[in-house]
């Protein structure tokens, strides 16, 4: 009878933890990196950059919103007729388990009227909304205009 229940002393040491593992959560749906390049001309947009990460669930990311801002769009760089231009998107698809990256020369976000408060205080809470109804409040690390690897490039079509 020892040799039985060490066996099953070593069965239950071994499958229990898989059984826990399987009733873990699932990853959620989160957003992180995020980060504004201030444009050096108040009367230009500024660029946002963030990583958005897919839960269980497709979804969409449906826009973005700050009260630290005019306006909010989100825009993507696109090669056109041989020269790279912007244009801007109403939604971005995010696969369940993936992500999906808004980087300098392809999605991003344009802000108008970065309010200076926000600037000097070096973040902006951004809220990102989804197709699933979550919202999402990240403060964005905010560059300022003439910090080393920024430039506007990003905006030169607009």
């Amino acid at each position: 009878m020892p040799v039985f229940r060490k066996m099953l002393a070593l069965i239950v040491l071994v499958l229990v933890p898989q059984f826990l593992a399987a009733c873990a959560d699932p990853p959620p749906l989160f957003v992180d990196q995020a980060w504004i390049r201030v444009s050096p001309n108040k009367d230009t947009p500024s660029a946002g950059y963030f990583v958005v990460h897919g839960g269980e669930a497709a979804v969409e990311l449906r826009g973005v919103m700050t009260d630290r801002a005019l306006r909010v769009e989100m825009h993507e760089s696109v090669e056109k007729d041989g020269k790279m231009t912007m244009q801007p998107i109403d939604s971005v698809a995010v696969a369940a388990n993936t992500q999906v990256a808004f980087a300098p020369g392809g999605k991003h976000i344009m802000l108008w009227g970065v309010n200076p408060e926000a600037i000097a205080q070096g973040k902006v809470p951004l809220t990102f909304l989804f197709s699933n109804g979550d919202r999402i409040i990240v403060d964005a690390v905010v560059q300022k205009a003439g910090a080393a690897g920024s430039t506007s490039a990003e905006h030169s079509g607009h």
